[in-house]
């Protein structure tokens, strides 16, 4: 049996669509259990029923006909149990309900078993024999084995809308569908869907092999579709550049240019045509190493530069196929971009002041995409696995970029809701660009500072124009990134000096390289088979003390006469660490004056972001000058989740009991000895978390700069002493969901319930 499911799934996973895969379902079951009669029932929530998608032995013209409300019969037994019924005789069974046509009149045993993920009754796979008799234990288990291995692949056409674009199929009413995916730019807007699809298909280029005399054509070539690509980016950074945004939004652009100008990057490519591979097939290759690298890593952040690199090389191979360019696509008044992978230029593509929104089935909140709709206003929902990109062509959308939901189909009235949600959105707005100069203060006059998380240029211009009292994480692994070396101490110098200076005189806390185990760079490949527990963040750099040495004095040597670094040590998990660093970093500092650099000491932080630190939090910083909580990784090591993994992404929430008191013992260590702390992550950004941290006692909250204006509102609109309640309160309480929703309670009635749009 082990050997027929895999082959059913198999056949399953290559289906082309859910009906193609439930068809495959029903018939390999009958062959595999003999059984007269296969069927599978799909709950439709929107209607409350349980639906006839595909049979095998029953009558198929009814498919898409027979609906049973749930809990009716002995379908709705099975998926009000949530288990396996099996009976002798179906017609006998007080649930049974006969279905008139159907063809089930001669079959009497029954077995049902619930398609279940995550908790969650998906449908009932069913099978029928005349005989009167119970299907045997093996048959059963045959069963619920294939239902728990189809469970997943049936979860996610539901995701998608496969039984609304079913129920299409059968004549039923047209009616909206619902899309899931992540924020990538907040805000509403509702448009006409434009699809866009990449230049070229870097996997279709095939292996070629070229003879000695045809290598300096083909570099020749390259050369030539080089200079063009960059040509087009130029051209594109222009674009942007006339929406009125800041240069340090075009950066992106700079970005790319430099990575087209790279000679390590040509060099690899032309080396590849000098071992006997055409250019297009030596693009091909180097590009595919690349991207392997970046996408093995575990910081999602450094994972989406591989959708940038294979943007770049697919407009190079464009321009190596010699192609024409098409006929541009219509753009409407309010154009929805959307796409397998939406990329910035495609952004910069769209005519000024038509860009409404953006839907990309790919692609994170650490995309360049979502830095530069952040930076545009564009309301953006990234990360829709599984929709059909080409079936959207022309249809009305409305994207929800709070939510992380792309509505198709609306109806009128849902319509019409949002219409007023994106004029109440205009008030708002201005209500809060009101905020931009004013600090960060309760009502009762408690202060707390408002920074922002950055690890590109582009965001600096965001950063500065909403008011960020400064930098609370700057990350540094971008320039060790985007070379084939360690950038050299001048390189990284340049870096920190441009940034420094776009904020002085606010602080700018820089961390030093967190490389290693999850984060792998080309040059410098560890290999591991737990990276989350592994060589990493600071352990790597003390085990290489001339990667940091050159790191703090490049940092050092930037800051002058600014002023204004503080340097932070990342996943320190003992004091020793913390000693051995101090230790280099004055080594570094001594080594920096002698070479003539007038520099001042920085302030030194460590980030608390494991268990280990937590409960050495006093004694850390006893030896620093703050602490800062990374809350996206302490809450995932308390609560031992992997937020990026699908099946217990669920469990993870930062308002978790654990996780308040590891907080609390975090500031309360260190405020013992009179050092600031500081929470960065995504809990720093949440109206609802927000009330919590200022009633804990820290001292500054850094955030994704675009939730900063509404973070700051919340703040104003409360007191210290209310806050300080609300924390008594959730902290006899048992459960994260029951605190998130007292704490969400506690914004409605204090007038902010539309924060909770943002805050999702």
């Amino acid at each position: 049996m082990l050997k027929t499911l895999r082959r059913i799934i198999q056949e399953v996973n290559a289906a082309q669509d859910l009906p193609e895969a439930l068809d495959i379902v029903v018939h390999e079951i009958n062959e595999a259990m003999g059984t007269e009669a296969c069927c599978v029932y799909l709950v439709d929530e929107e209607r409350g029923e349980n639906t006839l998608v595909a049979t095998e032995g029953l009558n198929k013209a009814l498919i898409g006909k027979v609906r049973l409300k749930l809990g009716e019969g002995l379908i709705g037994l099975v998926g009000e149990r949530a288990e396996p019924i099996n009976v002798e005789n179906a017609s006998s069974h007080p649930k049974y309900v006969r279905f008139p046509g159907l063809g089930e009149e001669s079959l009497n045993a029954f077995l049902g078993v619930p398609i279940i993920h995550q908790r969650q009754v998906l449908g009932v796979l069913v099978v029928f024999q005349r005989e009167s008799r119970c299907f045997d234990e093996a048959e059963e288990a045959f069963l619920v084995t294939l239902s728990a291995q189809l469970a997943g692949t049936i979860a996610h056409s539901v995701a998608v809308g496969a039984i609304q674009d079913f129920n299409r199929s059968h004549g039923a009413p047209l009616r909206e569908v619902i899309l899931s995916g992540i924020t990538g730019a907040p805000g509403v807007a509702i448009g006409t869907a434009v699809v866009v699809y990449p230049l070229a298909d870097l996997n279709a280029v095939p292996e070629r092999r070229i003879e000695i005399e045809e290598i300096d054509a083909e570099i020749e070539t390259l050369k030539s579709a080089l200079q063009n690509a960059r040509d087009s980016i130029a051209h594109l950074g222009d674009n942007i550049a006339s929406a009125g945004l800041p240069d340090e939004e075009r950066a992106l652009f700079d970005v790319y240019l430099r990575i087209l100008n790279s000679e390590s990057l040509v060099s690899e490519i032309i080396q590849e045509i000098r071992n006997g591979q055409w250019a297009q097939g030596a693009l091909k290759r180097v590009t595919e190493q690349h991207i392997a690298r970046f996408e093995s890593m575990d910081d999602p952040y450094l994972q989406e530069r591989a959708s940038d690199f294979k943007d770049l090389a697919e407009r190079v191979l464009f321009h190596l196929q010699a192609r024409e360019g098409g006929r541009a696509p219509s753009f409407p008044e309010k154009t929805i971009l959307v796409g397998e992978d939406v990329t910035p230029a495609s952004l910069a593509e769209v005519p000024e002041g038509r860009l409404a929104g953006v839907v990309s089935a790919r692609g994170s909140t650490n995309s360049h995409v979502a830095i530069l709709a952040r930076a545009l206003g564009v309301p953006t929902v990234l990360g829709v696995s599984g929709i059909k990109v080409p079936q959207l062509e022309g249809e009305e959308l409305i994207v929800d970029g709070y939510y992380g939901q792309v509505y198709r189909s609306p109806s009128l009235a849902l319509r019409n809701e949002f219409m007023a949600l994106m004029r109440e959105e205009q008030e708002f707005d201005k209500e809060l660009e009101a905020l931009r100069d004013l600090p960060g203060k309760t009502l009762d006059s408690y202060s707390v500072g408002l920074y922002v998380n950055t690890g590109l240029a582009p965001d600096v211009g965001t950063a500065l124009s909403i008011g960020a009292e400064g930098v609370g994480l700057y990350r540094t692994e971008v320039p060790f990134m985007t070379r084939d070396r360690f950038p050299s101490e001048e390189e990284q110098r340049v870096i920190y000096r441009q940034l420094l200076q776009a904020f002085s005189p606010r602080p700018v806390i820089m961390r030093t390289l967190d490389v290693g185990g999850d984060k792998d760079l080309p040059y410098f490949p560890v290999a591991e088979d737990n990276p989350f527990l592994g060589w990493r963040g600071i352990r790597v750099t003390l085990d290489h003390p001339e990667i940091l040495l050159v790191q703090i004095r490049a940092m050092l040597q930037a800051s002058v006469g600014l002023d204004n670094l503080q340097i932070m040590f990342p996943m320190v998990t003992t004091v020793s660490e913390v000693e051995e660093s101090l230790r280099l970093l004055k080594q570094a500092y001594e080594e920096t004056i002698m070479e003539g650099f007038a520099v001042k000491m920085p302030r030194i932080g460590v980030m608390v972001e494991v268990p280990s630190a937590v409960y050495q939090a006093q004694v850390i910083a006893k030896r620093v000058d703050f602490l800062s909580v990374g809350s996206n990784d302490l809450t995932q090591y308390i609560l031992a989740v992997d937020r990026n993994n699908a099946r217990v992404a669920g469990l993870y929430d930062s308002l978790h009991p654990a996780v308040l008191r590891a907080l609390m013992q975090v500031v309360a260590g260190a405020h013992r000895e009179g050092k600031t702390v500081s929470i960065c992550g995504e809990m720093a950004g949440d109206p609802v978390a927000v009330i919590l941290l200022l009633a804990i006692g820290f001292d500054t909250l850094s955030m994704n700069a675009t939730r900063l204006l509404r973070i700051k509102w919340v703040i104003r609109k409360f007191t210290l002493k209310r806050a300080k309640q609300l924390l008594e309160e959730v902290l006899v309480m048992d459960d994260a969901i029951e605190i998130r929703n007292h704490m969400e309670l506690a914004l409605e009635e204090a007038g902010l319930g539309g924060l909770m749009r943002a805050g999702r």
